[in-house]
């Protein structure tokens, strides 16, 4: 057993969360308090802007004509699909005087639940499902369906805003009778601004990932993106630098429709996103040895020894100028263009450099080269390493 004095030093825990730094973009209108303060717990800033809003259920006339419709000819089976969205029907339906119709109607089909959630939403109102996949999946739901045979059968599926690529042909092309009941329906924000303002962020990079929790969110951020002429600028920033976070594989087809890969958890959860982008932006960060520090570079902040060093706008513009090329130097000319609303006076740059060495608390991890510009002090074995490359 150890001494004290024989104990290896173990390093002191970082004072930040795993997302310090990083300013993440929420598109979600529904849960989006929950993934933000999810996010924030782990030291990002949050920047949320609903692409979307959801019809309230109560004043929703196609659920009410769907909800009718099966009561009124009782389908052979009923698939629920959100757990959130089979309690809204419900509530829904008794807010029109049709709950217990609703319940007598789906206490005598067979009830297939999608996931533990929903199984929990199906017994809550005193039913039984009759089945639920492992694996939470849809394509499960259709192989059973397929393998049972569904010609002449009458289904009803539980829609929730997200595409379902093939689940409904399939099933009519075996001859089964669809009829979809929108628990969801999505429409644009009433007040589109803050989706304007995270488009401009998006494009001027101003986040390092964004997140997208529905199909829905994702296309319609592409479409107003499309209306304003910055559908192609939206691309090149997802492409490039913004990481786009979806919550599942369904949730990234709109995006993967225009070409972008995303990234996605294994488990289709809000915790897992947020724990798969505590992985992702820390590793997408850079991190060089300077001046006997160890320095990282992320979106709004700079960590210095462990240390989170919050830096303003500008400075960060020229610290990722200036580590772009570590160790070589940059003419006060091409900082100046890195600056935001870049004017003509090189004394901008000046001023902001001694801004951002003040906020990174050591002021020798930029040297100044008279009549030249600055650069940063790289160690000795970094300098050769990047000096050859």
């Amino acid at each position: 057993m150890f001494d004290e004095q024989q104990r290896p030093e173990r390093p002191e825990p970082p004072d930040h969360g795993p997302l310090a730094g990083f300013t993440v973009g929420v598109t979600a209108a529904r849960r989006a308090d929950e993934l933000g303060t999810l996010l924030q717990r782990r030291g990002a800033a949050v920047v949320h802007a609903p692409a979307l809003r959801i019809v309230q259920l109560a004043d929703d006339s196609e659920l009410l004509a769907a909800t009718k419709q099966l009561i009124g000819q009782a389908p052979d089976i009923v698939i629920a699909t959100t757990a959130i969205g089979f309690r809204g029907w419900i509530e829904a339906a008794d807010g029109w005087g049709l709950g217990e119709d609703l319940l007598a109607c789906l206490g005598g089909v067979e009830l297939l639940a999608r996931g533990p959630k929903v199984k929990g939403s199906v017994r809550a109102a005193g039913l039984k499902e009759e089945w639920s996949p492992a694996s939470e999946s849809m394509a499960e739901v259709l192989d059973r369906l397929l393998e049972e045979g569904v010609e002449g059968r009458r289904i009803a599926i539980q829609l929730h805003g997200e595409p379902l690529p093939g689940f409904v042909e399939s099933l009519r092309a075996a001859g089964a009778e669809v009829v979809g009941v929108p628990v969801y329906r999505w429409m644009p924000p009433e007040d589109i601004g803050p989706v304007d303002r995270l488009l401009d962020s998006t494009v001027s990079r101003g986040l390092d990932a964004l997140t997208f929790t529905s199909a829905p969110a994702a296309a319609s951020l592409l479409s107003r993106a499309e209306e304003r002429g910055l559908l192609p600028e939206l691309l090149a920033a997802l492409h490039h630098d913004v990481l786009p976070a979806c919550v599942g594989p369904v949730t990234a087809l709109p995006l993967q429709a225009h070409g972008v890969d995303t990234v996605s958890p294994e488990r289709f959860r809000l915790g897992p996103l947020v724990q798969l982008l505590c992985q992702e932006l820390p590793s997408r960060a850079r991190a060089l040895p300077i001046a006997g520090h160890r320095v990282e570079i992320r979106g709004h902040a700079v960590i210095v020894d462990g240390a989170l060093r919050p830096v303003p706008p500008a400075g960060m513009s020229l610290m990722r100028a200036l580590s772009r090329r570590p160790g070589w130097v940059v003419a006060r000319a091409e900082l100046l263009r890195a600056l935001p609303g870049a004017g003509r006076d090189e004394h901008a740059v000046e001023t902001a450099m001694a801004r951002l060495r003040t906020a990174l608390g050591a002021p020798k991890l930029i040297q100044t080269v008279v009549k030249r510009g600055y650069r940063l002090a790289l160690d000795p074995a970094a300098d050769a390493k990047y000096s050859d490359a």
